[in-house]
């Protein structure tokens, strides 16, 4: 499975900073699903808890859903992508 580091995103790929919760929400459907290229969970969960965070109430059945998929490592991973995030967004 590819891993992404959310700094390694390209600026012109980069959500503004006032995007909305359901943005967030689609990445994470985007990199859940392979519509972005490979399958990439961590990166999808990591999205998710995003979204979450900023107020997509939807986002968490699919946060637990993935995380039945997904090694405690790889759980772990994304959420400290997500906090990365979050911290300097």
């Amino acid at each position: 499975m590819a891993r992404m580091e959310m700094s390694a995103i390209p600026a012109s790929l980069a959500i503004p900073m006032e995007a909305s919760a359901d943005a967030y929400y689609e990445l994470g459907l985007m990199h859940a699903s392979g519509r972005s290229g490979p399958v990439d969970l961590v990166a999808a969960q990591t999205w998710f808890n995003v979204a979450f965070a900023k107020g997509c109430a939807r986002a968490a059945a699919h946060r637990t859903e993935l995380a039945l998929e997904m090694s405690r490592d790889e759980v772990a991973e994304a959420l400290r992508e997500a906090r990365r995030f979050l911290t300097r967004h």
